[in-house]
């Protein structure tokens, strides 16, 4: 029989990728959906891989432990992917009750329904680097200590130590990827680096003249989000749970994103970002560099895919879109 996998977050840009993922290995994929009045929008991404038609999607939030308890029992999957959240990091200031809600106990409610009714499945928790937050080591690993600068980061360190006192207090098989930045051309607008390619295809199409941004000198680790996906599925295939960095070891700045994205279309970016007080966080991360040394040793995971060869292909992806 196929294996069946349950995914939070499914019409998300790591839902999508990791549920494209587990088809093409044979898996039986079925996907929460929160009910929103744009629900014909939700499922874009999934569109977009050409995978709509192959996941099943069924109603629910991650807030309704009811909901999920009658879900979980009926689909009986082997593993579940817990990618649910209020995801983007500047809007957890303005946000934080729900941010909390959603993205911390909303992770306590995936795993009680877990132990209630599929308490021999395999867990996955999307926890974040931005638990580091004001980096306590040059290089974070597993057993670098945290200290989380935002709302979203404190809720996000709630939900991974209850990943690990479920694991350690009920004998789940519960892990969790501390995944540093990964992006794609399935990455929302209002995120960083695809608020730059999609300036920078506006900007050469002749659609907008200038790009406002925050802190150029903010330094991230950023990797694509199809590699990072892989090291998710790679930690429900090990026979014991644990946490693992996910990383490239490699950190650049938001102005080295910004040269490469306008680089490649014969741009200069000085003559279009314009930084804007506006956009700098209430308290910034001012740079996160991942040792994923532990994933690379226990699961055999390595990035394939280079900073500049990401960006090049969400800013093709941009151009592409915007021409239609």
């Amino acid at each position: 029989m196929a294996r069946r996998a349950f995914i939070t977050g499914v019409t998300g840009q790591d839902g999508a990728y990791l549920a494209a993922l587990l088809l093409g290995k044979g898996y039986e994929v079925t996907g929460l959906v929160r009910r929103s009045s744009h629900a014909q929008y939700g499922d874009h991404r999934l569109k977009h891989l050409g995978i709509a038609g192959s996941v099943k999607l069924v109603d629910g939030n991650v807030t309704d432990l009811s909901n999920l308890v009658r879900v979980v029992a009926e689909e009986a999957p082997d593993e579940i992917y817990n990618l649910a959240a209020q995801s983007f990091v500047q809007a957890s200031w303005s946000q934080p009750i729900l941010t909390g809600n959603v993205t911390g106990l909303g992770v306590v409610n995936v795993l009680e329904a877990m132990r209630i009714a599929a308490p021999g499945a395999r867990f996955y928790q999307a926890s974040s680097s931005e638990m580091y937050g004001l980096i306590q080591e040059e290089r974070q690993s597993e057993k670098t200590p945290f200290y989380p600068r935002s709302p979203y980061a404190a809720a996000k360190l709630y939900a991974h130590w209850m990943t690990v006192n479920y694991r350690e207090s009920f004998g789940l098989h519960a892990s969790s990827g501390i995944l540093f930045n990964h992006e794609s051309p399935l990455r929302g607008l209002e995120f960083v680096t695809r608020k730059i390619t999609n300036g920078a295809a506006q900007i050469k199409l002749g659609l907008a003249k200038e790009l406002r941004l925050g802190n150029l000198a903010a330094r991230r680790d950023w990797g694509h989000a199809r590699d990072y996906v892989r090291a998710m599925h790679l930690m429900l295939q090990q026979d014991k749970p644990d946490d693992f960095v996910i990383a490239t070891g490699r950190t650049a700045s938001v102005e080295d994103v910004c040269r490469i994205a306008f680089g490649h279309l014969g741009l200069a970016m000085e003559d279009h970002v314009v930084v804007d007080a506006k956009n700098f966080r209430p308290a910034e991360v001012d740079v996160l560099l991942g040792d994923a040394s532990k994933a690379k040793r226990v699961l055999g995971w390595m990035p394939e895919i280079s900073l500049e060869e990401m960006i090049v292909e969400m800013v093709e992806s941009d151009l592409a879109f915007l021409r239609r």
